[in-house]
């Protein structure tokens, strides 16, 4: 959403611009990715455009500089100082460019940026104010305060992407992911997963049963059991579902682990896809750290047990086909 306007009196235009954004981050690292430099400098300014020096005193009175290099190599610097700064909520800045022969500023703008939690996600507002007094409206002016919308929003959909790969290269670490195909249909698979009749024929590694004492597939709903080892361990376990989308995904948190031992606690995703007259399902656990998920790999087994889970999925849903066709 975007809002620009300008006017002009006696010589002297005015111009301010309101972008507002929904970026899929929390507001924390948000903020941060604005006041770090490391971030900063990977993200501010349009498309093409890199920052060889990018310099931030973070604090009131604090100075910026900005040298943005364009594709061709020419640099634009960017000065400027922080006027607020509310962590996480609200960064208050003036910056200033184009200076003339006598190495004064063309353009003073009054940047503001807020920060507002939106679901964990964060809705960014900035409003940008020019508040340069007694300048020439030159055609490099002109072109600059034209310019200001696109440039903001492609340094903002940029920011959007550092953000993502920041958030991905983090979650990296903490992750387990493992997908298969199957020669069902996506409903079978479905059923074969929602249904706690079916499940019990399939869930946990090779050589486990399990109990299901409750199971509520919906968004709140609770889903306890307890899977039996082949050498006599318990291993009883709580999920709490997170996210029901009937075909598409189940989201749930976890906590269990081997009775009177160690326990497990993670957020567990798992997405099925039609493909064609088969469906993919792919499984992301995500732990609270990379010691958390590295713990349960080694001593859990976690990820040759997801694998033996899903094969058994497929081999119960290669049974139920068979049935069904024998019964027709």
């Amino acid at each position: 959403m975007a809002d620009a306007r300008s006017s002009s009196a006696t010589g002297q235009a005015r111009q301010e611009l309101t972008l507002t954004r929904i970026i899929g981050a929390p507001r924390h690292l948000v903020f941060k990715a604005w006041t770090d430099t490391r971030h900063v400098a990977r993200w501010w300014g349009p498309r093409g455009f890199s920052n060889p020096v990018c310099e931030m005193d973070v604090r009131p009175g604090g100075l910026i500089r900005i040298d943005m290099r364009g594709p061709n190599g020419t640099i634009y610097p960017m000065k400027g100082v922080f006027h607020e700064i509310v962590e996480p909520e609200r960064l208050v800045f003036t910056s200033t460019a184009l200076e003339d022969e006598h190495g004064k500023p063309l353009l003073e703008i009054l940047n503001t940026i807020t920060f507002e939690d939106f679901n964990g996600l964060t809705k960014l507002t900035l409003h940008a104010l020019l508040v340069s007094k007694d300048f020439k409206l030159t055609p490099q002016v002109a072109a600059a305060l034209a310019g200001m919308e696109q440039g903001w929003s492609e340094s903002l959909y940029r920011l959007a992407e550092e953000l993502d790969n920041f958030l991905a290269a983090a979650l990296a670490d903490r992750e387990i992911v493992i997908s298969r195909v199957f020669d069902a249909p996506l409903e079978m698979v479905w059923d074969a997963w929602t249904d706690p009749g079916q499940v019990v024929k399939w869930w946990g590694p090779r050589g486990f049963t399990t109990t299901i004492h409750e199971m509520d597939v919906r968004p709140g709903g609770v889903w306890r059991h307890a899977m039996h080892g082949p050498d006599g361990a318990n291993y009883p376990g709580k999920s709490v579902f997170a996210e029901v989308v009937k075909h598409k995904l189940i989201v749930l948190s976890h906590s269990g682990g081997k009775e009177g031992g160690p326990g497990a606690n993670f957020k567990s995703t798992w997405t099925f896809k039609a493909e064609g007259d088969q469906t993919k399902v792919t499984i992301q656990m995500v732990f609270d750290s990379a010691e958390a998920r590295d713990r349960v790999v080694r001593e859990f087994g976690a990820i040759e047990g997801g694998k033996q889970t899903l094969a058994r999925l497929g081999e119960f849903l290669a049974e139920s086909i068979r049935m069904d066709s024998v019964k027709n």
